[in-house]
């Protein structure tokens, strides 16, 4: 079957397909004469087990694990069963609170935010946790992006200048110095270009997409 066929079986896109290839929770085979993916009804139902447990919010690494026998099953789902009553009760408490200061407050100007926050630095005390982890994960994304971004660029600036210095020096065709800077030049560019679309698909969450169903 070709991705969009097993797309439409295990009810996911093309796109979620590619993730979850990329995070190794599913090799299908390649036709040994073109090289395309060939997937079988077993790649199918493999993806339907990795959608189940995506939805329930199991990780990709705690499904790869259980495809290697390297967790036992009924060991993550308890352990996962733990992480979701911790998530449950934090979420109790942030309930709680929204609720007091929708008692209390009519307007936004009129909050006593120390008197929350200490409240919440109380509660976190006890493990209660506030913080967006999603919104930890988005800015670390952007940051890493971007520091890549910048490492390259400067080791491509770098070999522009030192190419321009060298022939200073000892002077070279104009030809051939002009194809270094177009190549040093592309690929300062084509950073700056991967870097914008990479900023954006995180903006948009289109990468937290490809791993929902």
């Amino acid at each position: 079957m070709k991705i969009n066929q097993v797309a439409e079986l295990a009810g996911m896109t093309s796109k979620n397909i590619r993730f979850y290839e990329d995070q190794g929770l599913i090799k299908p085979r390649r036709d040994p004469q073109n090289g395309y993916r060939e997937y079988t009804l077993e790649d199918a139902k493999q993806l339907e087990r990795i959608k189940l447990l995506r939805q329930l919010g199991i990780s990709c690494e705690n499904i790869r694990m259980l495809q290697n026998g390297e967790l036992d099953f009924d060991t993550c789902m308890s352990d996962h069963m733990k992480k979701l009553d911790r998530e449950k009760e934090n979420l109790d408490h942030m309930a709680t609170l929204c609720r007091m200061l929708s008692d209390e407050v009519d307007d936004v100007s009129d909050i006593d935010a120390s008197a929350y926050l200490d409240r919440m630095k109380e509660l976190e005390k006890g493990g209660v946790r506030f913080v967006n982890v999603k919104m930890s994960d988005v800015k670390k994304r952007r940051t890493g992006a971007i520091l890549s971004a910048i490492a390259v660029i400067m080791i491509a600036a770098l070999m522009l200048v030192a190419v321009l210095l060298a022939n200073s020096e000892d002077p070279a065709p104009w030809g051939m110095i002009a194809v270094f800077v177009i190549i040093f030049g592309g690929i300062i560019v084509g950073v700056v270009v991967a870097l914008v679309q990479r900023l954006g698909e995180v903006k948009r969450g289109e990468i937290d997409e490809a791993s929902k169903y």
